[in-house]
């Protein structure tokens, strides 16, 4: 069973031997939070403690379960010298695995240095941060279970959780569940994710709907304003919540602060009873939502859609369809794709190479579903679940001043002799020339100080 869940922060510097006398007193309401949130724990009585962490191997396709026989870490990089250990609990971490994989899930149990590739030798500090609040000797009958979070779906990921509460059930297991995850990156100027007023809105939002015992919520929050927030924690409390579908819990937030531009929220879930799982209204919602975007395609989408559909399922490719105005016309084309809010593939042509626009949507609609060399191909399980977009591209003109680039209106291409970055109009997250620009450098592995020529460029962006 799942004896409670926990929303912890992992700044290395509440960690005692770190943060010195000035820092702790930035950060007093946290601290005072962890220690609490450790006894409460401790008196929930768990055999195990799983904790997701957001700063282990982290997998787009894949939830990855530690498989080591045992663990240790230390905080040594941040000037700290203590090492911890733990005993993993293998026979939940094997149930987890396996339950898992039953529900048609790609969870895997692999030990840390092999998920690594050898990158990683010991835990991170998104676990030991927070569990240094415990005390020692407690730890030595409790034993632990890691779970990096995963860039699966929103959804899968909650399903996962609603696996490991399944596993602790199936073995009898008592099981305390901690996220472990900052909140917002950018509170104010000189953030680690400079600053963004988006930030502080995720947070407050978080916040409340934790104190409000809310879940479907969750999953109705725009992904591009999360990627604004810059958080590290969100995963994580799906995961969490997972783990406590088809039960009752009262959500309380201990503490939230952020005096170094990061948020730090302590919450904690306690178990009050039971209620109906959410899982088929969680997938169910997401499902409406591709149906109605689909519902809305322009000809143009849809026939991109039919054409990946088609090529990755094997069959012949469609005719198109309602396209009399695009044929004959040339021009460069972008076709993106998108699974669960998160960019899928992107490919395109700046300058026609097709003998009109469809054949060019043809060509790149492919192309992006399975040669961007960002993402493996696309397999057919992930066709139900991917959105379209479609940019027919207007001719480029030269720009010598940075104050004629408009990222709303204006695409725009960076060159330097045979390197060139090109960065469409109008994206999520891009609010400036100059963050659409150094975006379009590093696309072209041109650094911020070397010398470029500028092109500008309109689009017609269809859905």
């Amino acid at each position: 069973m799942i004896t409670m869940g926990a929303l912890v922060p992992h700044p290395p510097i509440m960690v005692d031997g770190i943060g010195g006398h000035e820092d702790f007193q930035q950060i007093e309401k946290t601290r005072w939070a962890m220690q609490s949130i450790a006894k409460k724990i401790e008196e929930s009585q768990p055999e195990t403690v799983v904790i997701f962490t957001p700063h282990g191997t982290v997998y787009r396709d894949a939830v990855i379960v530690y498989g080591d026989r045992n663990f240790s870490g230390d905080l040594s990089r941040f000037g700290l010298t203590r090492t911890w250990h733990w005993e993993n609990d293998l026979p939940l971490a094997e149930a987890i695995e396996e339950l898992g994989r039953n529900v048609g899930l790609p969870v895997y149990m692999i030990p840390l240095t092999e998920a690594s590739r050898g990158r990683e030798k010991g835990l991170d500090h998104g676990v030991l941060a927070p569990l240094s609040f415990f005390r020692t000797d407690w730890f030595e009958n409790v034993k632990l279970v890691v779970i990096p979070l995963s860039y699966l779906s929103l959804e899968e990921l909650y399903q996962f959780g609603a696996v490991v509460a399944k596993a602790a059930e199936q073995l009898n297991r008592r099981v305390a569940v901690i996220a472990s995850g900052d909140l917002s990156h950018c509170l104010k100027p000189g953030a680690p994710a400079g600053y963004r007023p988006e930030g502080a809105e995720f947070d407050r939002r978080l916040v409340e709907l934790i104190s409000a015992n809310e879940v479907v919520p969750f999953f109705e929050l725009n992904p591009h304003w999360l990627e604004k927030a810059a958080e590290c924690g969100f995963r994580s409390v799906i995961m969490l919540l997972g783990t406590m579908d088809g039960l009752d819990f009262q959500g309380e937030v201990y503490s939230y602060e952020g005096p170094f531009g990061v948020g730090y929220a302590v919450a904690s879930f306690t178990i009050r009873g039971k209620r109906e799982s959410l899982q088929q209204t969680i997938f169910d919602a997401r499902k409406a939502r591709v149906a109605k975007r689909r519902s809305e395609e322009s000809a143009l989408v849809r026939y991109a859609r039919k054409v990946v559909e088609a090529y990755v399922s094997g069959e012949k490719l469609p005719e198109p369809e309602g396209l009399e105005e695009f044929r004959g016309q040339k021009a460069g084309v972008f076709v993106s794709l998108k699974e669960n809010g998160q960019l899928r593939g992107c490919i395109g042509t700046t300058e026609p190479t097709q003998d009109d626009i469809i054949e060019e949507v043809t060509h790149n609609a492919i192309a992006a579903a399975t040669r961007d060399p960002r993402f493996d191909p696309v397999e057919e399980f992930e066709l139900d679940n991917l959105v379209y977009s479609v940019d027919v591209l207007k001719p480029a003109e030269p720009v010598i001043d940075m104050r004629e680039l408009d990222p709303k209106r204006y695409g725009v291409i960076v060159s330097r002799g045979s390197r060139k970055g090109l960065l469409l109009p109008d994206l999520e997250g891009v609010d400036t020339a100059e963050e659409q620009v150094a975006i379009a450098r590093r696309k072209a592995g041109i650094s911020p100080d070397e010398p470029v020529e500028l092109q500008r460029f309109e689009v017609v962006r269809y859905f």
